[in-house]
């Protein structure tokens, strides 16, 4: 994987919140820095995101807002207004759709805070056409209880990954 730190924000983040990663293989090609890296099973607590840290993930906080929901009290994005004019309005579909599955979200004016650790529950739940939210759906479907949850409008991941839901049921196989 990348490790430009340009983008590794979501790997800050992650560190930040207790998670156990860590780098190996280092190595270097085209001028960009590569690692593979090992995630392992942690226990998160939530954290504060913002400031310089956004605009190195600011694609990564609709997975970010997710794992909050599971993560052990408060995590507060703020200086993420950005947000409000991509593909969708994130900061309002992210507030209505992990709402719409039992977390405990709300909305400020450049951000969420999002509290934890809570359950999701199987949901109707919408993409709002964003290709990033369909897939943070998706995942948050995989740890929901009470049945399937659907997500309208998924033909949007086509935008950036076409392999997603393959992807996605070998992870689920495994």
């Amino acid at each position: 994987m990348g490790i430009n730190p340009t983008r590794t924000g979501f790997l800050d983040v992650l560190k930040a919140m207790g998670a156990n990663v860590s780098f190996s293989g280092e190595a270097v090609s085209g001028d960009e820095p590569l690692a593979d890296i090992q995630v392992k099973k942690s226990t998160l607590t939530g954290t504060s995101i913002g400031g310089d840290l956004i605009p190195r993930l600011i694609d990564e906080i609709p997975i970010l807002a997710l794992l909050a929901t599971q993560a052990k009290g408060e995590t507060v994005i703020s200086d993420a207004a950005e947000l409000r004019v991509k593909e969708s309005d994130r900061l309002t579909a992210l507030h209505i759709e992990l709402t719409n599955m039992g977390a405990r979200v709300s909305k400020k004016p450049d951000g969420l805070v999002i509290k934890g650790p809570t359950p999701l529950s199987c949901a109707v739940v919408k993409s709002h056409g964003d290709h990033r939210l369909a897939m943070t759906l998706a995942i948050a479907a995989l740890i929901a209880r009470g049945g399937p949850t659907t997500i309208q409008d998924v033909a949007c991941v086509e935008t950036s990954f076409p392999d997603f839901w393959k992807v996605l049921d070998t992870l689920r196989a495994r």
